[in-house]
């Protein structure tokens, strides 16, 4: 089956046909570092990371690019209120947001370019959009005119009449539709040098240069959240084609991680920062809960929906660990037929979950009948699925560092004198006792499971409230 992906600018489903075969270019809009990541933030990183991996397992040679835009309006404000150098708290923040991306597991891009690291380029496609006649120099000012570019609207609908670029007014701008390519110097800001004066330059001319430097006139696939359809994107696409490129052939947008149904955003106060949600739950857990909803949709946050996704994990995780502890080593395996063609259409992890859970059925069905090659060969095929997916609970990734053998070692001790208590209690039809021991072993995280060759443990969260 082909890669088959939504595309925001035609809105219909493509088969995914890369410009040179066997390689896939791809850019998404990274972060801007204004302030700490927040779960809506990663969500993007997560969700593309997956197609990444399942290019990647399926021939493609990837060129991912992510950038970091470390020059904007809102980090010169934010770092002025806090009394900070501007570079400074951007490359505070930029640290933040690799931090975060780390421990969610996502791979590092092939390039992370800076934006303060491109103003050549960007000068450069200015002058070029300025010789085409797409823009225009004024007050030391560089902007570009809508009007000029019959294809504009195309991505995000919007129809020419209704523009507007939520921009500040700035010095000689000939229509309110046109958006800002260079900012003029102003005192305290910082700037470079220009043939139309010192200045700074604007956020959309950012990602058009560094995509073309770093993938070519035209590329595959341009992807970033849904927010940014309009204007980022649709200003990018006009300067990058009204300067001549191709630009991207596939652009795809993830949906918004919302709390009561508005999307998660600083300014709305309602952000969930990356690390006081993994105070909640281990990081595998968060990756798993944001990255199991399909891209395009919503995503509403709760504390009971991030609770359930971690507890749907652990017990596909407790399959894997079981079948390990019985049965020996489970190499990484190969995915199912069901799996693929769910990830083919259009990324659908939601029906590849469901396959998985399938795999994991059958699994334990084997795994409680002793048959230990079929419930291995499950476990196998169920690590080749969750590693694309990025959750592969025997990657290392997920290890906490340390040696901790001795603490598993006692505990296995004080579990196993539990689990003997609980079995003579059973013996002796003393259901109340044994229903007190299991309930107590649940309540601390111990998830209990009577099979034919007696009871088997595994540890899972404790339910928040619950343990004594």
């Amino acid at each position: 089956m082909t890669l088959r992906l939504f595309d925001t600018e035609t809105r219909t489903m493509r088969d995914f046909t890369p410009l040179v075969p066997g390689h896939a270019s791809v850019y998404l809009c990274g972060a801007t570092v204004q302030g700490a990541p927040h779960i809506g933030h990663v969500r993007s990183g997560v969700a593309f990371d997956v197609l990444r991996r399942w290019l990647t397992v399926n021939g493609h040679d990837v060129a991912f690019i992510r950038n970091v835009t470390d020059i904007d309006d809102k980090i010169l404000n934010k770092a002025a209120a806090a009394g900070r150098p501007w570079w400074e708290w951007a490359a505070t923040h930029e640290r933040a947001f690799d931090d975060a991306y780390r421990q969610l597991g996502v791979l590092p891009p092939s390039a992370e370019p800076r934006a303060t690291g491109h103003i050549t380029q960007m000068v450069e496609l200015m002058q070029r959009l300025i010789d085409r006649g797409h823009a225009y120099a004024s007050a030391g000012n560089v902007y570009f005119d809508v009007v000029s570019f019959p294809e504009y609207g195309a991505l995000s609908g919007h129809r020419l009449d209704d523009v507007h670029q939520g921009e500040s007014a700035g010095a000689g701008k000939r229509d309110p539709r046109d958006f800002t390519l260079w900012k003029a110097a102003k005192p305290g800001e910082p700037t470079w040098p220009s043939p139309w004066g010192p200045g700074r330059p604007g956020w959309h001319l950012e990602c058009s240069a560094m995509a073309e430097f770093y993938l070519g006139s035209s590329f595959d696939i341009h992807c970033g959240g849904m927010d940014l359809v309009f204007p980022h994107h649709e200003n990018e696409i006009a300067q990058s084609k009204a300067a001549g490129d191709g630009f991207a052939q596939y652009w795809l947008h993830n949906g918004w991680v919302t709390l009561g149904g508005e999307k998660m955003a600083k300014s709305l106060g309602n952000t969930l920062s990356v690390p006081n949600v993994l105070k909640q739950v281990r990081a595998v857990e968060l990756r798993f809960y944001l990255g199991g909803a399909h891209y395009r949709s919503m995503l509403e946050y709760s504390e009971k929906a991030l609770h359930d996704a971690a507890q749907t994990y652990q017990r596909i995780e407790a399959f894997v660990q079981r079948v390990v502890e019985r049965g020996g080593d489970v190499p990484v395996g190969k995915w199912t037929d069901a799996f693929a063609a769910a990830l083919d259409e259009d990324l659908a992890v939601p029906k590849a979950l469901a396959e998985i859970h399938h795999v994991v059925h059958e699994g334990n069905k084997a795994l409680d009948a002793g048959v230990l090659d079929t419930a291995r060969e499950h476990a196998s095929q169920v690590r080749g699925m969750l590693a694309i997916l990025g959750v592969d609970p025997l990657d290392p990734q997920w290890h906490t560092p340390g040696d901790s053998s001795a603490a598993n070692a006692a505990l296995d001790v004080l579990i196993e004198a539990e689990l003997d208590r609980r079995q003579q209690a059973r013996a002796d039809k003393d259901w109340a006792t044994a229903d007190a021991v299991r309930d107590r072993l649940q309540a601390a995280g111990v998830e209990v499971t009577d099979t034919p060759n007696g009871p088997e443990w595994s540890l899972v969260n404790p339910q928040p409230g619950k343990a004594d």
